[in-house]
Parts: structure tokens; sequence; C-alpha cells
């Protein structure tokens, strides 16, 4: 299918977690179609570099310091403008069966899963809503609507964005800002490639494989159609929503 090349001409559109995987498919599938695209990460050289090949911004960042995400963006602000689109889409995950867990595992996956998110969220909602419009589209997953074996820490953050993204949403709509999410099932990024690295890792991500009805696992691109679409103007009766991008691991 045809990428429409100018849906987000005059377009900031930041994305976090934008050095690999989803991210960056993701800035690179919104700069094609025309947006100025700041990533931000941890990884700061990563982001750099591919910030350079898209004629965008980079920022080194780490979600999960709240004090840190307020600089970080106000500087955009002031480098870029202000920002029209936010995905937020940094995550991580420890997987591990619940009593195998600990409280620095709780804190670290919730952090940068859930707390991350609202930090992000915080940082661009008062200047979308002074100027009246804005989209945010937040990554969240299939384990956080129906659970997951291994990731407690991980559904119950991810069910977490799903709350809070129909909450940001009500809230919202009165200032023009639209708030949607996606749900990832497995997807061929890092955090899924990483799972193979032990045998209770490698049993999770086949049983997340085996579990979608289109029997193969996705593409970073994939998810990437998926956020260009809510966060676009195609989508501009669309609030509220989480778009599954399973495969069909779920179908409601």
């Amino acid at each position: 299918m045809p990428i429409p090349p100018h849906r987000f001409d005059h377009t900031t559109v930041l994305v976090t977690g934008g050095a690999s995987g989803i991210g960056e498919a993701t800035a690179r599938r919104l700069a094609t179609e025309g947006a100025l695209v700041v990533l931000a990460d941890r990884d700061g050289d990563g982001a750099k570099s591919t910030a350079g090949e898209l004629g965008g911004y980079a920022v080194a960042v780490d979600v999960t310091d709240v004090e840190g995400v307020r600089a970080a963006f106000t500087d955009v602000e002031r480098t870029v403008g202000p920002v029209d689109v936010l995905v937020n889409n940094a995550g991580g995950d420890r997987p591990a069966l619940f009593l195998d867990t600990d409280e620095d595992a709780w804190d670290a996956v919730l952090d940068v899963n859930l707390k991350g998110v609202i930090a992000c969220t915080h940082a661009v909602l008062g200047a979308m809503y002074t100027r009246r419009r804005g989209a945010i589209v937040n990554v969240s997953s299939e384990a956080g609507r129906m659970g997951m074996v291994g990731g407690a820490l991980y559904s119950a953050a991810k069910a977490g964005v799903v709350g809070f993204t129909k909450a940001i949403a009500r809230e919202s709509a009165r200032y023009g800002v639209r708030c949607n999410a996606v749900a990832p099932g497995p997807v061929d990024t890092p955090l899924l490639d990483g799972l193979a690295a032990d045998r209770f890792g490698a049993a999770l991500r086949q049983g997340m494989i085996d579990a979608t009805v289109l029997g193969r696992s996705g593409r970073p691109h994939e998810v990437a159609a998926a956020i260009a679409y809510l966060a676009s103007d195609d989508a501009s009766f669309v609030t509220g929503h989480t778009l599954a991008v399973s495969g069909g691991v779920s179908m409601w």
C-alpha cells in the first residue's frame, strides 16, 4: 500500500524509545509522510544517528526521570517548536514468574512502561491544550489486555497504559486533543529477540508467537502503520481507543 506523502507536513512528532524497534520504525514512517521527527531515547547516539538520516532531532533522555523529561522536552520546544504528536513507545521488561520477582523489578518495569508514559504526557499536554490541538499515541501491549505468563509486571504496566489512555482521552477532548493506544502482540524487536537468551525466555517467546492466529511475529513497520493512522487526521473521530496490532491474539 502506498504511503501518503504529506499527511504529516508541518507536524512535529516526538517518539520516545525512537532509537530502535517500533519507535525507530514509527519515526521513519512519519518522516516519510512529512513529519519533523524528534527521537527521544536513553541511547542518545542511536537516536542521533537515526535522526540524522531523517533530517530530524535527537534528545538523550530516560523517561523514568521526570525532571529529565521536563528539561529535555523544554529543550525540544525551544529548538524545533511545540510537539504536535507524542508517541509514547519507550518500554522494557524483566520476564520472570511473579514469585521470582522483587521490588527492584517491580519498580523498573512499572517505571519505564507506565510512569514514563505519564511523565512524557504530562510534559506536552499543557501546550497542546493551549494550542487546542494535538494527538498522543501510547504503545501498550496485548499483555496488558489479556495477561501473560512470565510477564505479570509488564502486563500490569501495559494495562495501566490502556486505562490512562482512556482517562486522558476523556479529559482532553474539549481541548481538541486525542489520545489512543496500540496493543502489539509479539513483534520482531530487541525486546522480543532478547527473550531467546535463556530457556524460559525462548519458551515464552514461542508461546507468544503461537498465540497469534496468523502464526508469526509482527514487524515493527506494521505497528508503525497503525500508529501513523491514529496520529493522523484520518483518525480525527477516534479517541480513547486501543487498537490491537497482534496477528489476532485478541479479537475485541
